[in-house]
């Protein structure tokens, strides 16, 4: 694999890292929003300048001073992305002006001796040296001029700060990024898990014990997550993308826009996911909220693995209290694996990844036709479908229609006479045969065009 150097922004709230971090990417995967403090964790993505690729990182507002709080946790994520960083580039703000937050960080990046470039933010409508006049102050070499928002100035910002990498870089061998065929491979396939629930479950402590090191901000506070942040890492010669999401509340409770953004990724997250990890909390009931998410996550057809937190701090009655109410708040998760963990601790986190990597398979499992046809009609000689009036539907054959979740065909005679009870039995025999544990399965019928039916 190719060298690609890392490209870190950094700078106080509200200067526009993430617009420009959108703009590298060519992407809306860092929120934007005309609010101070959106961002909070890392968030990577990936760019391209002519031939020579770069990973970005977008960094939440950073103030070096902050000695507790929230703020704090986020200059420690600030602080330890410049570390990993080979350039950094520090925005500040034309229309604002100099600060003496600025010069705070102005200090702190001098002694990281990393190689600094000074970007001057929304400088549309601007004459170029008034934009950058004040900031020369700062001692970070000459200030570049750009708008994130319309990309003046962003092309040469990136070349400039990418110049000394160019000779390094082989263009030859970057990663494909041709479409996956329908039918894939899940042995050689990035898992990528999306981790949900509401807020204060531990989902952020979660990926931190994976991952090894305080890779997200995890604090006590409901609602610290807002964007959705992905995190790559290798666990026993797998490939995974770990996808922390904002804490999903019921609707009447979300109020600030904000949190509504945060919604809105989580969602897609769910969506652009392979596996979802829901995350319920021990000590907290088990709520409609949680049921809402699980229906969320079973029509978007992802397959599913749960996992009960903080099962260490709760005695048992408690605990067989929660396992009624799961029976009768999620019973339509029967065909998800339940684990009880400490995300903190790190007891029952192996048997989560073993249920996630059997998921992943599951999802992606190829279904050969001989097999699928057997299955069905051992099925329909054991219980046939019942009658609609005097014609009683049949069935002849059945193939694979696609994966994630695994969709089967059924063909036949007066299939649309089929109820739900007999669809749930048929899947119920398909699952079995197939072992599809932790993963949705979609049965569509398709009946025979009848040519006499206009006569």
């Amino acid at each position: 694999m190719a060298f690609k150097p890392v490209v870190t922004l950094v700078g106080r709230p509200n200067v526009g890292k993430s617009t420009l971090f959108n703009r590298l990417t060519r992407s809306r995967a860092a929120l934007v929003a005309d609010f101070a403090g959106l961002t909070r964790d890392r968030h990577y993505g990936e760019g391209r300048v002519g031939d020579i690729p770069f990973i970005t990182v977008d960094t939440g507002g950073f103030e070096p001073v902050a000695k507790a709080g929230i703020m704090h946790h986020m200059a420690k994520q600030t602080e330890q992305a410049i570390a990993e960083s080979d350039v950094v580039i520090f925005l500040v703000d034309a229309r604002a002006g100099l600060n003496a937050h600025d010069q705070e960080i102005a200090v702190l990046l001098r002694k990281s001796g990393q190689k600094v470039l000074l970007c001057v933010n929304k400088a549309e409508g601007m004459s170029h040296g008034a934009a950058i006049a004040e900031f020369h102050e700062l001692g970070l070499g000459q200030p570049h001029a750009i708008s994130a928002a319309h990309g003046d100035g962003v092309v040469a910002l990136i070349e400039q700060a990418l110049l000394s990498f160019a000779p390094e870089v082989d263009s030859d061998t970057q990663d494909d990024d041709s479409d996956e065929p329908e039918l894939i491979d899940a042995t050689d396939h990035r898992i990528k898990l999306a981790i949900v629930g509401r807020p204060n479950v531990g989902k952020s402590t979660l990926i931190n014990t994976l991952v090894g090191e305080n890779r997200v901000i995890a604090f006590d506070l409901p609602g610290t997550t807002r964007d959705a942040i992905e995190v790559e890492f290798e666990r026993d010669d797998r490939r995974y993308t770990l996808i922390d999401t904002a804490g999903l509340r019921r609707r009447g409770k979300v109020f600030e826009a904000v949190e509504k953004f945060s919604v809105i990724k989580t969602l897609q997250a769910i969506e652009a996911c392979n596996v979802v990890l829901l995350l319920l909390d021990a000590q907290q009931e088990i709520s409609d909220q949680d049921a809402h998410i699980a229906g969320f996550i079973l029509e978007s057809g992802r397959a599913l693995v749960v996992a009960i937190n903080k099962w260490d701090n709760v005695d048992s009655d408690r605990r067989e209290r929660i396992k009624r109410e799961f029976d009768r708040k999620l019973r339509f998760l029967n065909f998800a694996k339940v684990h009880n963990i400490s995300a903190l601790r790190g007891q029952g986190v192996n048997a989560v990844m073993r249920s996630v990597n059997a998921a992943h398979a599951a999802a992606f499992a190829k279904l050969s036709t001989p097999k699928l046809t057997r299955v069905l009609q051992d099925a329909v000689a054991q219980q046939p479908p019942p009658r609609k009036g005097i014609f009683r539907p049949k069935m002849r054959y059945a193939h694979q229609g696609g994966q994630n979740p695994p969709r089967i065909i059924v063909h036949g005679n007066a299939l649309d006479a089929i109820a739900d009870p007999y669809r749930r039995y048929l899947e119920s025999r398909f699952r079995d045969a197939f072992e599809l544990a932790g993963t949705p399965l979609r049965i569509e019928f398709k009946s025979s065009h009848n040519p006499y039916v206009d006569n």
